[in-house]
């Protein structure tokens, strides 16, 4: 993306901020190699990584460098995470959201550590993938980065390595906790998968700097049962039995949603906790979502609005770190190497993202750049629009033959 991130720039502060967790000089270049790799090569693997480089040492070394040097991967985290502090439009607030949400990052065989068979249910297939837990920040600028992963293992993995096994809430809980003693600023925000009791329960029981529990907005399932007048009924029929004329208009920006929101409290959740059901249009039979958040005191507006942070939050990065980042493409069969690999994919994405200048946007980006793939959007049509413009000019203006612009452009 010239113009709008200079790689070199990224990679020489990142050595000045994180060179010294690396023992000597060597270990550096490699750091400094692996990182650029991850800006530009086409293939994000070892050795796609290591062919990008005119001179350079056998790729076993930047294999080496990832499996087995001795340099901390959450201390480079912890570190990367407070250079983001220093900067406002990437800085902690208490309005931050906090979102969560698993990924499946695809693989191509079983060797690969703790790869095995999953569904998928955006592809509606089984595949062989591995199966992450991030937990991401939201920044009142709408700048975003990922926090910290756990990778899930399945249960007869965790039997053959005799270790206790942990299931996704149990992943949660512990990403939750990482949180919550650091004392990060916001308020959850995740899907149905996990609002479950155990997990709501476990957020509102932690205080933040206020004493407070923490705050969460999620999304519930439509068959989930609540107490409402005495009795026990299905959310979906909650909303069903709401008239057309008790919901209300909302409007959040340019759209327009119609809402009913009550307090109410669900089976197993210690707390009680206010929903808000939505409809797409006011006459419509079944409801679009239903939230739900222990904020009973907040308004409906401010519980949508940190809602749709948690897919800023989490599927922005999971997207742009697979296409952008190489996310999915480390093959090592190393349990080290992946996880020094997706530390140093969170560290190259949040480098990307302190460089974004959203409130400045160059004059051909026609709105603000919220996303890295944005902004390689955008950068891909500004060059194609120079290009276009340039060899306009070479025939309109200069007259040069149609032959000779094309071997300017390289594509005799």
């Amino acid at each position: 993306m010239p113009g709008i991130i200079e790689f070199p720039k990224l990679v020489e502060a990142a050595l000045t901020q994180h060179g010294d967790l690396f023992a000597n000089e060597c270990q550096r270049r490699h750091f400094a190699e692996y990182l650029t790799g991850l800006f530009v090569a086409d293939r994000k693997t070892v050795l796609g990584i290591h062919d990008e480089f005119a001179q350079t040492t056998d790729q076993s070394c930047l294999n080496r460098f990832l499996t087995a040097a001795q340099w901390d991967p959450e201390t480079l985290n912890d570190r990367r995470l407070e250079q983001l502090q220093k900067e406002p439009s990437t800085r902690y607030s208490v309005q931050g959201v906090i979102p969560i949400d698993n990924t499946l990052v695809d693989r191509d065989g079983m060797l690969i550590p703790d790869a095995n068979w999953f569904w998928d249910h955006t592809e509606e297939r089984n595949k062989i993938a591995q199966d992450y837990l991030f937990v991401n920040y939201v920044c009142t600028s709408g700048k975003h980065y990922p926090l910290e992963f756990r990778l899930f293992r399945k249960q007869e993995v965790c039997e053959a390595l005799d270790e206790p096994f942990r299931n996704h809430t149990a992943l949660c809980c512990e990403l939750i906790d990482w949180v919550c003693e650091r004392g990060i600023p916001g308020d959850f925000a995740m899907d149905c998968y996990f609002t479950n009791a155990e997990v709501l329960n476990h957020i509102d029981g932690k205080q933040d700097r206020l004493g407070r529990p923490h705050g969460y907005v999620g999304d519930l399932k439509t068959n989930r049962k609540l107490e409402w007048k005495g009795g026990i009924l299905k959310a979906n029929e909650l909303a069903a039995s709401i008239p057309v004329e008790d919901r209300k208009a909302m409007r959040i920006g340019d759209r327009r949603q119609w809402y009913f929101t009550v307090t109410v409290r669900i089976p197993g959740v210690n707390h009680k906790v206010r929903i808000v059901i939505l409809w797409h249009y006011r006459n419509d039979g079944t409801c679009c979502k239903i939230l739900v958040t222990n904020r009973i005191t907040w308004e409906v507006s401010r519980i949508v609005r940190v809602y749709r942070h948690r897919w800023t939050g989490t599927e922005t990065f999971h997207r742009d770190g697979k296409q952008q980042l190489g996310l999915g493409d480390c093959q090592l069969r190393d349990v080290q190497g992946q996880t020094r690999h997706m530390y140093l994919v969170m560290l190259a994405y949040s480098l990307l993202m302190s460089e974004l200048k959203q409130g400045r946007a160059k004059e051909w980006a026609l709105h603000r750049l919220m996303t890295i793939g944005e902004a390689c959007r955008a950068m891909t049509r500004e060059a194609l629009r120079t290009t276009l413009s340039w060899a306009i000019e070479q025939v309109t203006q200069f007259e040069q033959p149609y032959e000779h612009v094309v071997a300017q452009l390289g594509l005799s």
